[in-house]
């Protein structure tokens, strides 16, 4: 008999998930950025600076950027100087990153399909690795963070941004009433997708909470373990060295 996994509030066999979050993704793709800001109210973007000032990253390092797709991260540790290898399960998604950076012109990153759960690179290949917003959607957390590790050069740094559990109490009222109520709805008026919306909330609501997912990053191999909460948890930065 197969497990299940979540998919949002469902709980679905394991086998169908990659499948069925690559369909959100695919459907998403092309109006992914103009959600975020809409969704955040442009909150995202100072996140983002923020996750990548703990990263830190330096001129030469090779870091690896994983569920990268639009180029968001990558595209903010490149202007450090270091080379970035950007990768996501989902081409469409890596498609827009690109079409980002021919934009902008920027060159030199690497764009690479990937599933984090089973990486072809290297043992001890990055210096960092970073994910944002990206493993609440992989079907097994803990392969990929055993993946993570595995990559990573000895005293290399795990780096992830993920949604978290608010901990402020009244705020976090009020952002359960929105993120239910108001997300999908946004989602169906400016990218025609409720669905895909509704799900990537629900997605944020089955996560582990911040001290549960510190364990299982410990539980990858990962050393000196922090976690920096936004804004009482509705976002965190989840931190790991490979000693």
């Amino acid at each position: 008999m197969n497990d299940t996994v979540s998919f949002g509030y469902e709980d679905i066999d394991e086998s169908e998930k990659t499948g069925r979050v690559g369909e959100v993704f695919s459907n998403v793709a092309a109006k992914y950025d103009v959600m975020n800001d809409a969704m955040s109210v442009g909150m995202h973007r100072l996140w983002k600076n923020r996750f990548v000032r703990r990263v830190k990253p330096q001129p030469g390092e090779q870091i690896l950027d994983m569920a990268g797709g639009t180029g968001d991260i990558a595209f903010r540790m490149a202007e450090h100087g270091a080379s970035v290898t950007v990768s996501d399960i989902n081409q469409e998604m890596l498609d827009v990153g690109i079409e980002r950076a021919m934009e902008r012109g920027i060159d030199g990153l690497v764009w690479s399909r990937q599933n984090a759960e089973e990486l072809s690179f290297s043992s001890r290949t990055f210096d960092a690795y970073t994910i944002a917003f990206g493993i609440r959607n992989v079907t097994h957390i803990d392969k990929a963070l055993k993946e993570a590790h595995r990559v990573l050069k000895y005293g290399g740094r795990f780096y992830c941004l993920e949604f978290s559990t608010v901990e402020w109490p009244g705020f976090k009222e009020v952002y359960d009433l929105y993120s239910h109520k108001l997300v999908p709805q946004i989602g169906k008026a400016i990218a025609n997708d409720e669905d895909s919306y509704r799900y990537l909330i629900e997605s944020i609501r089955r996560f582990p909470d911040m001290p549960k997912f510190e364990q299982m990053i410990r539980d990858a191999g990962f050393e000196n373990t922090r976690v920096d909460p936004i804004m009482g948890g509705l976002v965190a930065i989840h931190s790991g060295w490979k000693v």
